[in-house]
């Protein structure tokens, strides 16, 4: 029954309380936020995806770069290798409200599927670093090879894997004994990483092969390579879209976007028009892609890869990693 049409003696108060309740229940979910870390200026831009538009520049610790949005905590993390620290920025307020010791160079990271743990590679300092999202507590340092770059959890928590970028190596850590269970060789100079979950591979970006490295990781005690494909110079991040169909990676040196088909490994696409393309994520039908040197972020057709708009950011923006989230409501 429609609001207006209840009796006329209906107390006031609780018709007050209903409609409040009718306007929460009817409301859409609100639509996630892009954060951009800009290293240039030592902060974040944050992008309202509903329009497109930065509504906030959050000033984080010295020289930010990778970054995760983890909506389950309400809670964004960013590393800053210059800072040796990671800031933590409250999605509801878009303010810092913590700054965290991070070793000696904190770059690649990424959070547990629960929300409840945050993974940082430290890469001077050769450490896998782990921390509760919830305390900002160190609980986890493992050491790795030379410069742990990138970072994915896999979805039970259980595995952490991290891109060593100057042993071709991708090393995968085992939390529960905090210790390195296997390594796998891939190409020159990994740097990021990227879980795909329904099939159940890592895609390693190998920065001076020029290709992405296609990882089975069914049994994390035997992985195994199936498959590379060349993408272009220099690929920095990589992001699935439109339900997993469509593979973006982001190409630096020749400004560039691949598109890449995840089910027969092979290049269907690429995409001309970007600055030093870094960070890449998708949302809903969009593919954002971060550009470094155009102080950009390209927003993208999921589809077809056709450009839509452009939204300016800060300075030498890079936006390594899951940048896109939300607050999950309490």
């Amino acid at each position: 029954m429609p609001f207006l049409s209840l009796p006329v003696v209906f107390p006031t108060r609780r018709m007050t309380a209903l409609l409040a309740l009718l306007m929460l229940s009817s409301a859409s979910p609100a639509a996630p936020y892009a954060y951009i870390t800009n290293q240039g200026d030592h902060s974040v831009s944050v992008i309202d995806l509903a329009n497109d538009r930065v509504t906030a520049t959050i000033p984080v610790a010295r020289s930010p770069a990778g970054v995760v949005a983890v909506g389950r905590v309400g809670k964004v993390f960013v590393t800053a290798p210059d800072s040796n620290a990671v800031s933590v920025i409250d999605m509801r307020t878009q303010r810092v409200i913590d700054t965290l010791p991070a070793g000696q160079g904190a770059v690649g990271i990424d959070a547990s599927a629960d929300g409840r743990r945050v993974y940082v590679a430290d890469w001077f300092g050769r450490h896998l670093l782990g921390f509760d999202t919830a305390t900002h507590q160190e609980t986890l340092r493992v050491p790795l090879g030379r410069a742990p770059a990138g970072v994915a959890v896999a979805a039970d928590g259980a595995t952490v894997y991290v891109a060593e970028r100057d042993d071709n190596l991708v090393a995968l850590v085992d939390v529960a004994s905090a210790s390195v269970r296997a390594r796998v060789p891939v190409g020159e100079h990994p740097f990021a990483l990227l879980l795909d979950g329904p099939r159940q591979r890592l895609y390693a970006l190998n920065v001076y092969s020029d290709d992405l490295t296609a990882i089975d990781v069914r049994d994390v005690a035997a992985p195994r390579v199936i498959g590379r494909v060349k993408v272009g110079k220099a690929p920095y991040g990589a992001a699935l879209a439109q339900g997993g169909r469509r593979l973006y990676v982001t190409n630096q040196r020749d400004d560039t976007v691949s598109v890449v088909d995840p089910d027969t490994l092979t290049l269907v696409q690429t995409l001309t028009g970007f600055g030093y393309p870094e960070g890449v994520a998708s949302s809903g039908d969009h593919v954002l892609v971060v550009n470094w040197m155009d102080e950009n972020v390209s927003v993208l057709d999921a589809a077809t890869g056709q450009l839509l708009r452009r939204v300016n950011t800060g300075s030498n923006p890079r936006g390594f990693g899951a940048f896109v989230g939300a607050p999950v409501a309490p």
